[in-house]
């Protein structure tokens, strides 16, 4: 059920939606008796289109987030015993159709981990995701992660799958239960830089203690707040992710699967 709610709720957060609902219902009242209402709708429309598409209103809520985290550069410390690639950069469907690995976005989750493979060559490398489709059952990301990684020459033997899990609090739980970390190991944790707050905190709350290796910088800093996007769809972009990456936090703190709303380094 929390998957469920999760995913629909997460939809109808994106400021985008929402504006574009807007738009088309005062675009119908105007060809009604209520087209001094439609008017408004379209006036308002336009007002959060300016807020969110041209002021740093979507950057502020990223950037908020992706400075939780510093970039990981190594401790002198032991080395890693594994490295945890969360899921999101594959696109099971389209890869499914072409009949090869189509990266998203998120693609420095993939690159980077096996940056790190090769640097730590006695890590094992867990990848975890399976099919976060709501509706439909297609192949889950892990069906491809063994080919990508053996054409970056990484040996499938290194690699091993949590296929099941469908949202990050299942990655936590699933990875826990396959790799069974022992006290003293350490385990580094890759996924994009907005969603490690939440990604710790669930692993946290699960009893996995990991190290933070954010990737996917969608920022280069507070200074970003005083660049306007080049175009207002790029901010409402940007706005949609913040967006849908604090419910995600709101809902995962209300359901007691973080520590606190928004984790952060351990003290």
């Amino acid at each position: 059920m929390f998957f469920v709610l999760s995913k629909t709720i997460g939809e109808l957060a994106f400021p985008s939606h929402f504006v574009t609902v807007l738009a088309a219902a005062g675009a119908i009242l105007l060809c009604t008796r209520f087209a001094r209402t439609g008017r408004r709708l379209l006036y308002t429309s336009f007002v959060l289109v300016l807020i969110l598409g041209l002021l740093p209103t979507g950057r502020a809520m990223v950037l908020v987030l992706e400075q939780r985290f510093p970039r990981w550069t190594g401790p002198d410390q032991p080395p890693p015993t594994g490295i945890i690639l969360l899921g999101g950069a594959v696109e099971p469907g389209r890869s499914a159709a072409r009949g090869m690995v189509s990266l998203n976005g998120n693609a420095e989750r993939v690159t980077e981990t096996a940056a790190l493979a090769r640097r730590f060559p006695q890590a094992r490398i867990v990848f975890s995701g399976g099919s976060a489709a709501l509706i439909g059952q297609g192949p889950p990301e892990s069906a491809f992660m063994l080919d990508l990684f053996e054409s970056m020459g990484i040996p499938r033997s290194r690699v091993t799958l949590e296929e099941r899990s469908r949202n990050t609090h299942e990655n936590a739980t699933f990875t826990k239960a396959l790799v069974e970390p022992k006290r003293g190991e350490r385990w580094l944790l890759v996924t994009s830089a907005i969603h490690m707050p939440r990604a710790v905190g669930v692993f946290r709350q699960a009893g996995f203690p990991v190290e933070a290796y954010p990737v996917d910088w969608r920022t280069s800093g507070w200074r970003d707040l005083w660049r306007a996007p080049p175009w207002p769809l790029t901010g409402l972009e940007i706005s949609d992710e913040a967006a849908k990456e604090w419910v995600g936090l709101v809902s995962y703190r209300l359901a007691g699967y973080t520590p606190e709303l928004v984790p952060g380094p351990e003290r």
